[in-house]
């Protein structure tokens, strides 16, 4: 019976969020996930790092990547345990606050309605012809400096965090709240929020941050593939071009430098009949990074509206899909 309640209140969840989206006056679970990120990644630098002399750098590294691997390990037994405890002692006051809870906690962790929402901001400056609001819209939601992106650099920024994020912000969250309810749901969203925040490779996160960034690519692995699959079918069923985001996929899903998030990219992309991705600037810096994609057309701003659209197509069919067959085992 837990198992069905759990998926209706992963399907309520995800219905409210599509709804009303992140209330920006509400507290969120991930800011708390951040903050223990932030303490823990403290406390384990002094305790474990800030006593080894800088002429034994070797065996400082060894040292960040153990304590980086005791953040990981910390943060996500936290950010299942708790939840799970919750969840239990409120079943124990009675079967419907323990779904209420958790429906509300499956709202919190999906994030269609900010990520659609965020994107239409830029996609309303553009139509203005606010290429410096556009600008300041897409740094929200993009890691890239914006501040000399062209428009339809500022287009292809937004489609390709859209698309991105599918997996990472809706339908990876959707599989694991499905399969684990908000407990595990909360811990894919602490491994996701790791990796955001220590998965740099500069001087101070190449060692700390190795083994959160290594894996969120293995939690990642599998749900982005299953995104990507979705999304070619979803392609078709809107009149996208389906047969290009399948031929697309085949071809650039490795174009990246992360195992997965090329996926859904290459997907959007072919769909869309244009080029994503190419060189970016970080911090100042060039990146070289391959295109994706054939430019067919040239990239325009109602491609954001569309690759929304996409996203919430290629998450419905997977509810359907997986939510249908745990039903049936369940």
């Amino acid at each position: 019976m837990n198992g069905k309640m759990t998926i209706l209140a992963c399907i309520t969840g995800f219905l409210l969020d599509c709804i009303f989206g992140d209330p920006v006056w509400m507290y969120h679970p991930i800011r708390v996930i951040g903050n223990l990120i932030s303490v823990l990644e403290k406390g384990l630098r002094k305790l474990l790092c800030s006593r080894i002399p800088a002429s034994e750098q070797e065996k400082k590294n060894k040292r960040e990547v153990l304590a980086g691997g005791i953040l990981w390990i910390l943060t996500v037994s936290l950010s299942f345990l708790v939840p799970a405890v919750l969840l239990f002692a409120a079943g124990k006051v009675h079967p419907a606050v323990r779904f209420l809870l958790e429906t509300f906690w499956c709202y919190q962790i999906f994030a269609a309605r900010c990520l659609v929402g965020e994107s239409r901001k830029v996609y309303q400056k553009l139509k203005e012809d606010d290429l410096p609001g556009a600008r300041r819209a897409v740094s929200m939601i993009v890691g890239r400096d914006t501040e000399n992106l062209t428009a339809e650099g500022v287009t292809k920024a937004a489609v390709e965090t859209v698309a991105e994020n599918t997996s990472d912000g809706v339908t990876a969250p959707l599989l694991f709240l499905l399969i684990g309810g908000a407990p595990l749901g909360f811990l894919y969203k602490a491994v996701n929020t790791m990796d955001s925040m220590l998965g740099y490779k500069n001087e101070k996160y190449l060692y700390f941050g190795r083994i959160p960034a290594k894996m969120d690519d293995v939690f990642n692995y599998i749900p982005a593939r299953l995104t990507a699959w979705f999304m070619v079918v979803a392609a078709f069923l809107m009149g996208m071009d389906g047969e290009n985001a399948w031929k697309i996929y085949l071809r650039d899903k490795r174009k990246h430098a992360s195992p997965n998030s090329a996926q859904s990219e290459a997907v959007c992309a072919g769909a869309l009949d244009v080029q994503l991705a190419g060189d970016a600037v970080y911090f100042g810096k060039v990146y070289k990074k391959d295109y994706i994609g054939d430019a067919i057309r040239k990239i325009e701003p109602e491609d954001i509206l569309r690759a929304g659209k996409l996203m919430y197509m290629t998450t419905i069919l997977m509810m359907v899909v997986f939510g249908g067959l745990l039903l049936w085992i369940y």
